[in-house]
């Protein structure tokens, strides 16, 4: 090991922060709409719609190993992949393997889904509904709202997947993940790009996501 490979840093700070933030959010969401707490599950949504559009933003504008677009060349590999894994042979990567690509996408997918649907919800009465839901009528409302707490499933089905991935590759191919998404940093990799934040990127990425927070709180 050499000291470099000792000092490669490979997820950013936005990055770490943006995984934290939904591992805590999420079940606050859960148990905030099951206790009836809606004006709560708003402000917990909205900080979600944030969090959600900066991650996509910095898909395309971000450091390397935030950008979709490495992950998805990476896609192009799954298969030779996942036959490695089932014989237990596995390289860490500088950034989303792609089985770690394939999970972003399909958990990035969910998040957009559980945050738009929740934007346009009406719940049975009328009377608890989203910020957008002015928009639409209230039967429309109240079919997105089903589709709401289907797709929850769906991405509780999914967080369960990546935990259980996230537990394979620590305890059978000895390959810590979760480390990694606390320091930033891994031992183990050669750096393939510098992980480092443009400010301007970064500034510009937040202005629009605080224009487009401002802009669906003043919907209505």
């Amino acid at each position: 090991m050499t000291a470099d490979t000792a000092q490669t840093l490979v997820w950013d700070w936005t990055i770490r922060l943006f995984h934290w933030l939904i591992v805590l959010l999420i079940p606050l969401m859960w148990w905030t709409a099951e206790e009836g707490m809606m004006d709560w599950h708003r402000r917990l949504g909205l900080t979600m719609f944030a969090l959600v559009l900066f991650r996509l933003i910095w898909g395309f504008v971000g450091t390397w190993t935030a950008r979709f677009v490495p992950m998805i060349k990476r896609l192009g590999s799954l298969s030779a992949y996942v036959r490695d894994l089932f014989v237990r042979r596995n390289n860490p990567s500088f950034g989303h393997s792609p089985v770690g690509s394939l999970a972003v996408f399909a958990l990035l997918t969910a998040l957009s889904i559980q945050v738009g649907t929740g934007l346009f919800s009406v719940d049975v009465d009328g009377l608890e509904s989203g910020p957008l839901a002015i928009l639409v009528s209230f039967k429309t409302g109240r079919e997105i709202a089903d589709f709401h707490e289907l797709n929850f499933d769906i991405l509780v089905a999914l967080i369960a997947l990546h935990i259980i991935a996230v537990a394979i590759y620590r305890l059978v191919l000895k390959n810590d993940l979760v480390r990694p998404m606390v320091t930033g940093r891994r031992d183990d990799v050669e750096p393939v790009s510098v992980v480092k934040i443009r400010p301007v990127a970064f500034i510009i990425s937040m202005a629009v996501v605080a224009g487009s927070v401002y802009a669906v709180m003043n919907a209505g």
